[in-house]
C-alpha cells in the first residue's frame, strides 16, 4: 500500500473522503501495472461512484492539463508513485438564453 506516500497538490474533500481517495489509487497500483491509465482510473471511479453514488469521474497520468465544473467537496489532485491523480464528481451547469 502506498498511501502514506501520495503528495496532495490541491483538495476541496473532507479529510475522510481524501484517505479514500488515496487508499483506492493505492489499491489500484497495486493491482494494474503503472502505465495501465484507464484501468486504474476505471478501478477508482467504481470504488467511488460505490461509496459516494454515481458521477465521478478520474483523470490519471503524468502530464496532463484540463478545465471542469465539479460539485463543491469532491475534487481531489495529487501525486502517488509516479502519476498524478484527479478525482472529482461532475457537476452540470445551465446558461440560460
Amino acid at each position: 500500500m502506498l498511501e502514506g506516500k501520495a503528495v496532495i497538490e490541491e483538495t476541496d474533500m473532507p479529510l475522510k473522503m481524501q484517505s479514500q481517495a488515496l487508499a483506492s489509487a493505492s489499491r489500484a497500483l497495486d493491482l494494474y501495472e503503472v502505465f495501465d491509465y484507464i484501468p486504474i482510473a476505471a478501478y477508482i471511479i467504481k470504488d467511488f461512484d460505490k461509496m459516494y453514488g454515481p458521477g465521478w469521474q478520474c483523470v490519471v497520468g503524468t502530464n496532463f492539463s484540463c478545465f471542469f465544473t465539479h460539485l463543491k467537496g469532491t475534487f481531489i489532485y495529487f501525486a502517488l508513485a509516479t502519476l498524478n491523480f484527479l478525482i472529482f464528481k461532475g457537476s452540470c451547469s445551465s446558461t440560460s438564453s
